[in-house]
């Protein structure tokens, strides 16, 4: 993974990275531009709150905003940053991030194909690990400050998701998919290249066919029951 930090994005996709199209390529049925995204997102981000504060607030009662509660409202906005990263180490060829704090998002895009399952992979990758994980923690070790974290995390994914179900819903199986400007395409590769890792394994441990050689002709012995015909 090569990582380019770009900065801010200036609004104008044609600015971002972007390869020749893949043959009989479609693009994702999704939002036109990142303003109208930005702001569903956002929606779905408070309604993703509002969900997994109902089992931390009626776990712990009163005093989750206040007191001492306090500081692990803020430590979410630290892992913005990280939280890209995380989607950027799962690219294996170049990588961009770009900054578009009006809207609230900072995003990371990159040209590569990936599998079905690697691209569902990265999408959940910073929000497993800095959101789900933190909000179960939570709750086992009994302590609020962990869910609250985890839970502010996990709405922060609202982008995330997004992209994860438009995959999941459109995406035939055995294809592939790959980032052009601000869209998603996928497309269905060539028969011969191997789409996914078993697939991989399974050409290069797969036996040679058996191939039948034709039987000899039976010899033709003499029948116990025959008899010898005098001359």
């Amino acid at each position: 993974m090569k990582f380019h930090y770009e900065g801010k994005y200036s609004g104008d996709e044609a600015t971002l990275p972007r390869k020749r199209h893949q043959p009989y390529a479609q693009m994702f049925k999704e939002f036109e531009d990142s303003k109208k995204l930005g702001l569903y997102a956002n929606i779905f981000a408070v309604i993703i709150l509002v969900i997994l504060m109902i089992p931390v607030v009626l776990k712990w009662k009163i005093g989750i905003i206040g007191g001492s509660n306090l500081i692990w409202w803020i430590l979410p906005l630290l892992t913005l940053f990280p939280h890209e990263l995380l989607h950027a180490i799962c690219f294996k060829e170049d990588v961009y991030m770009y900054t578009n704090l009006r809207q609230g998002m900072l995003f990371v895009l990159g040209t590569e194909t990936m599998s079905k399952t690697r691209f569902i992979l990265m999408s959940l990758f910073p929000n497993i690990v800095f959101g789900f994980v933190p909000y179960i923690l939570g709750f086992i070790i009994d302590y609020p400050g962990p869910s609250l974290f985890g839970a502010i995390c996990t709405a922060m994914g609202a982008g995330d998701y997004y992209n994860v179900f438009n995959a999941a819903t459109q995406m035939p199986k055995g294809s592939r998919t790959y980032m052009y400007g601000f869209h998603s395409f996928w497309y269905m590769p060539p028969s011969d290249e191997p789409t996914h890792l078993s697939e991989m394994v399974d050409d290069m441990v797969k036996p040679a066919e058996y191939v039948p050689m034709p039987a000899d002709s039976p010899s033709e012995e003499p029948s116990d029951d025959a008899e010898t015909k005098p001359e």
